[in-house]
C-alpha cells in the first residue's frame, strides 16, 4: 500500500437511516451495512443541504451548495467539468471510477469527467435490463440494477493494476420509486408510525398543500396492484402503507446483499482495513411519518441521511458522531483522509480531524437547508429555506422560484414555521407564532441570515431583514 486509504462509497437513493438497522430501524435488518458501522463510525446527524436526488449528488461530489455547483433542481444539469473530491484525487494519482446513477444530466457537458471509467444509468435508469452509458456508448444490460451495479464496479476493480490508489464510486438507483424488488417479497406486518394519520393542525398551508400522501398519492405503478374493494379510507391507508414498504424493504435488503459483497471483495485479498468505505443514501425518506413519501420538505426524516464509514487501519471501531454534519462536508472529509489537498471553492466543514479525536475547529451551530425547486403540479413541494440547530428548526416557505419547466408554480404567501425538536421530536407541534418561543424565533431568524451571507446565498426577496443584521 502506498499509504493512502483506497476509497468506496456506495450511494443509494431515497434509504431513509430509520430503514437501517444500525440505527435502530423497526422495520428491518441490514446486517452488511451495519458491519461498516460495527467497524468504524456511524453519523447520527448527518444532513441534505437539498433533499432531491441531483442537487444531494452534486453537492457530494463539488463540496459546494446548490447555488454555487448550480444544481438546483432535478432538471439543472451540473457541468461536470467544475472541481470536485474526485478531481483532486486524480489529480493526485489516485484512479477513479463512477458506476450506476449519475443522474445529473447526459450528454457533452453533463457526462461524468474526472473519472478512468464511468458507466452510468440515462437520467433515473430502469431496476431490470437497465440502459447504461459508457465512453463507448449506450447498450442494455440485462439483469437486476442493483446486482448489475456491483458486478460492473467489481470487475473494474479487478482489472487494476497493483500500485495506485483507487477511488470507486458505486450509485445504485434502489430504493428509489417505484420500488421493484429482484425476487421475494416479505408479507409480515409492519409498524405503522404514530403521526401516519397526521392532520397536519398548527402547520402551515405550504405544507398541507403537499402531495405525497400514501394514502392518495401512491399510484399503481407503485403499487403494483390495486387495493381490495370495500375498504374505508383508513383501512385502505394501512393497505397502501404495507404494500408499498415490503417492496421498498426488500429493494433494500437487495442494497445490504450487494454492500456484503463489496466488503467481501475486499476482505479477500487483505483490503478492508486499508479502505475508506462509506455507505449512505442521497438524502432521507419519509416512510409513513405524517401519512407521506417521498422527501424534498425539511423534516427530520427527510432531512436525514444515513451515513456509515469505516477504515480499520486508522479509524475505531463502533463509535458514534453526534455533531451536526452535512453532504457539503463529504468532499473535503474525504480528502483529508487521502491526504490530498481541498479545492478552495469547496465550503464544507472536514469531519476527518473529529474522526482522528483532533479536531481542527468548533463543531457547526447549526445546519443551513435550501429547497428551490418550487412545483405547483406533481408534489407540490413548496420552495423553502431554514436552519436547523441541536434543538430548533426554522423554516421560511417562500413559496416562488424554480418550477418543473412548464408547470407555471402557483401564487401562496409566505410563511414561516419554528420546532421544538426536543419538547417535539415528531414536528406535530409549529411554534412559530407562540410568544413563548420569540426570542428563539428571533435569534435563528438572524443566524439563518448570517448563514447564507456566509455562504454566499440570498436570502428571497420576501424576507425582511432582521433588525440589527
Amino acid at each position: 500500500m502506498s499509504g493512502r486509504p483506497n476509497i468506496v462509497m456506495v450511494l443509494t437513493d431515497d434509504h431513509a437511516a430509520h430503514a437501517i438497522s444500525a440505527y435502530g430501524s423497526v422495520f428491518n435488518t441490514t446486517p452488511r451495512i451495519d458491519e461498516i458501522a460495527g467497524h468504524g463510525w456511524r453519523f447520527d446527524n448527518c444532513f441534505a443541504t437539498n433533499s432531491l436526488c441531483s442537487p444531494s449528488r452534486a453537492s457530494i461530489l463539488t463540496g459546494t451548495y446548490s447555488h454555487v455547483n448550480g444544481v438546483t433542481t432535478l432538471v439543472t444539469p451540473i457541468d461536470a467539468a467544475q472541481p470536485t473530491f474526485v478531481s483532486q484525487l486524480k489529480a493526485a494519482g489516485y484512479r477513479t471510477a463512477m458506476i450506476g446513477k449519475w443522474h445529473m444530466g447526459d450528454g457533452p457537458g453533463h457526462d461524468p469527467q474526472h473519472f478512468d471509467y464511468w458507466d452510468v444509468f440515462i437520467e433515473q435508469g430502469e431496476y431490470v435490463d437497465p440502459q447504461l452509458l459508457s465512453r463507448d456508448g449506450l447498450r442494455t444490460v440485462p439483469g437486476y440494477a442493483t446486482d448489475i451495479v456491483t458486478d460492473l464496479a467489481l470487475n473494474w476493480l479487478s482489472g487494476l493494476p497493483s500500485g495506485d490508489p483507487w477511488c470507486v464510486l458505486i450509485y445504485h438507483k434502489a430504493p428509489h420509486r417505484p420500488w421493484i424488488p429482484p425476487a421475494d417479497v416479505s408479507r409480515e406486518p409492519l409498524r405503522v408510525p404514530d403521526t401516519f394519520f397526521d392532520d397536519y393542525a398548527t402547520r402551515s398551508s405550504s405544507v398541507r398543500r403537499a402531495t405525497m400522501r400514501i394514502a392518495e398519492h401512491l399510484t399503481l405503478e407503485d403499487l403494483k396492484e390495486p387495493p381490495p374493494p370495500g375498504l374505508s379510507y383508513e383501512d385502505e391507508a394501512l393497505w397502501k402503507f404495507q404494500r408499498f414498504m415490503e417492496d421498498y424493504l426488500a429493494c433494500v435488503r437487495s442494497i445490504d446483499d450487494n454492500v456484503g459483497r463489496v466488503v467481501d471483495w475486499l476482505r479477500d485479498r487483505d483490503l478492508f482495513a486499508d479502505t475508506l468505505f462509506m455507505y449512505a443514501s442521497d438524502q432521507g425518506f419519509f416512510l409513513g411519518e405524517h401519512g407521506w413519501f417521498d422527501k424534498r420538505l425539511m423534516f427530520e426524516e427527510s432531512l436525514r441521511m444515513p451515513l456509515v464509514l469505516s477504515y480499520p487501519r486508522r479509524l475505531p471501531a463502533g463509535r458514534v458522531f453526534t455533531d451536526m454534519v452535512t453532504n457539503v462536508d463529504w468532499a473535503q472529509s474525504i480528502l483529508d483522509a487521502a491526504g490530498v489537498a481541498h479545492h478552495p471553492r469547496m465550503q464544507g466543514r472536514s469531519f476527518w480531524p473529529d474522526l482522528l479525536d483532533a479536531p481542527a475547529e468548533p463543531p457547526a451551530a447549526g445546519v443551513y437547508y435550501r429547497y428551490w425547486e418550487h412545483d405547483d403540479v406533481f408534489h407540490k413541494a413548496p420552495a423553502h429555506y431554514g436552519y436547523r440547530t441541536s434543538r430548533y428548526k426554522l423554516i421560511y416557505y417562500y413559496n416562488d422560484g424554480l418550477g418543473i419547466p412548464g408547470t407555471g408554480p402557483g401564487t401562496y404567501p409566505p410563511e414561516w414555521e419554528l420546532y421544538d425538536l426536543v419538547a417535539d421530536p415528531a414536528e406535530v407541534r409549529n411554534v412559530y407564532h407562540d410568544p413563548a418561543y420569540a426570542q428563539v424565533r428571533a435569534e435563528l431568524t438572524t443566524a439563518m441570515w448570517l448563514e447564507q451571507a456566509r455562504l454566499h446565498d440570498s436570502p428571497h426577496h420576501s424576507q425582511p431583514r432582521p433588525p440589527g443584521v
